[in-house]
């Protein structure tokens, strides 16, 4: 006799609360461990800032347990560990530069923080299933090209160190840019997903590529005239970059055709071949990435970033001991040349294994998904945080000239960090769809028809 019983998987929700236990305790030992280091004392702020930090993150976990159980339990604790270690970096660098407690750089981040996980968990119990958001294609289009342009308008745009980003408003700056990927991640994956089977088809062939017909290229050379129009307007490389780049990967996951890879890669080298030839921005930062020692080097930061990463060597110098502080923008820009120099090779090393998880899990939740969007948007949301780390640490290495990103969850700002919890929090939504039981998957969506879709009429052929 067969006994047939029902599974119900493991919801993982205990293993995430250990591990954020476990992340907490490493933050608020590194915090205490700078203030001892620097001041030979506790930090004075440390009671209100563990309060903060273990109120929220605990809360944020609870409310998974109660509206996305079946979320991947890794995400969580890895954002909440990097979020807190740019805590302990930003205040240590506080120390440094001889502010008090009540203007403290740290104090704000710990506030910004706060506020992303806030609106991290409002988005869990707004959005009660992502493919909700497949509805909003072209308003997410029209919101994400707003939001990029917003910083050239003439009244709140606003310029900080030669890159039109911010807008500020009543005496308040934002980066609308950060926001802005968001939204044009759920428009490309609204937009492939749709129209992935023509751009599938292919055209002529050459040589070992299989080219897509002329009439499909005109998507991707929208998004290479956007990204270009950044670069031009905003003088900013780094987002010209992270846009295009997030475009031709969603491209490539929909279509799996790797000419889209190489049509891609041709045409961001022609737009930065024709940059550094045009735009004198330009051509100074690729003159510090060839030649960051040379004597007519119009800046010493990408020298003293080098510099300071050998110091820290492979084992580093120990929080609070080495000299973070002498790089310019070390608490954003180069916050992990910070950690390079004080953490060693093999702390930068455990940090961007941290990275690497975080993206494998959202890889992870991409093959799960059991629809179309739902891959689209978790890989495309995946690959944007792989990439700007990849642009962040590329050129603190030399690897690429310094572009000017910010570090995902380290870097000092309220814009990046909030873009990037609301990132988590959409990652959490698609993966507890992914791995909820069938009999499980009760949304307002079930009962509707997908876009495009004619709703089967009572009585009619089956």
């Amino acid at each position: 006799m067969t006994t047939v019983t029902t599974f119900r998987p493991r919801t993982g929700r205990t293993t995430e609360l250990v591990l954020l236990l476990f992340a907490i305790g490493i933050v608020l030992l590194a915090y205490v461990n700078v203030g001892l280091a620097v001041r030979e004392e506790v930090p004075a702020n440390l009671g209100m800032t563990a309060g903060i930090f273990v109120g929220v993150t605990v809360a944020f976990h609870l409310v998974l347990r109660w509206k996305a159980r079946y979320a991947d339990p890794l995400l969580l604790p890895i954002a909440t560990l990097l979020n807190g270690l740019g805590l302990v970096m930003i205040l240590r660098l506080d120390y440094a530069a001889g502010r008090g407690v009540d203007s403290l750089v740290a104090g704000r981040q710990v506030m910004w923080s706060a506020l992303g996980i806030i609106l991290a968990a409002a988005v869990l119990f707004i959005i009660r299933d992502h493919r909700s958001l497949r509805r909003y294609t072209y308003i997410a289009m029209v919101v994400g090209f707003a939001l990029l342009l917003a910083p050239m308008l003439p009244v709140i745009g606003h310029a900080e160190n030669g890159s039109r980003l911010w807008i500020r408003i009543a005496g308040f700056s934002f980066q609308p840019g950060e926001v802005a990927k968001i939204a044009l991640t759920v428009f490309f994956a609204g937009y492939l997903v749709a129209t992935r089977d023509a751009l599938s088809l292919v055209g002529r062939r050459f040589l070992f590529l299989q080219l897509p017909r002329g009439r499909d290229l005109g998507p991707i050379l929208a998004a290479w005239g956007l990204s270009i129009l950044i670069l031009v307007a905003q003088r900013d490389l780094g987002s010209s970059l992270l846009f295009f780049g997030l475009f031709v990967a969603v491209l490539y996951v929909a279509t799996e055709r790797v000419s889209w890879i190489i049509i891609g890669l041709s045409l961001f080298a022609a737009g930065a071949f024709v940059a550094w030839r045009i735009f004198a921005h330009v051509q100074t930062r690729v003159d510090l990435w060839l030649d960051p020692f040379g004597a007519d080097a119009s800046s010493d930061q990408v020298a003293k970033g080098l510099m300071g990463m050998g110091h820290g060597g492979l084992f580093g110098t120990g929080l609070g001991e080495g000299y973070p502080h002498l790089t310019y923008f070390a608490n954003s820009d180069y916050i992990f040349a910070s950690f390079a120099e004080e953490l060693g090779l093999i702390g930068v090393f455990a940090m961007l294994m941290l990275y690497a998880l975080l993206v494998e899990r959202g890889l992870r939740t991409a093959i799960g998904a059991r629809e179309g969007f739902g891959k689209l948007l978790a890989a495309g949301l995946a690959f944007s945080i792989g990439l700007q780390v990849f642009v962040v640490v590329g050129g603190l290495t030399r690897v690429i000239p310094l572009t000017g990103l910010t570090t995902p969850f380290l870097s000092a700002g309220g814009s990046s960090l909030i873009a990037n919890w609301i990132i988590v929090a959409l990652l959490l939504r698609i993966s507890d769809h992914a791995r909820r039981p069938v009999a499980e998957r009760v949304s307002d969506d079930d009962r509707q028809p997908a876009p495009g879709a004619t709703a089967p009429q009572p009585g009619g052929a089956r």
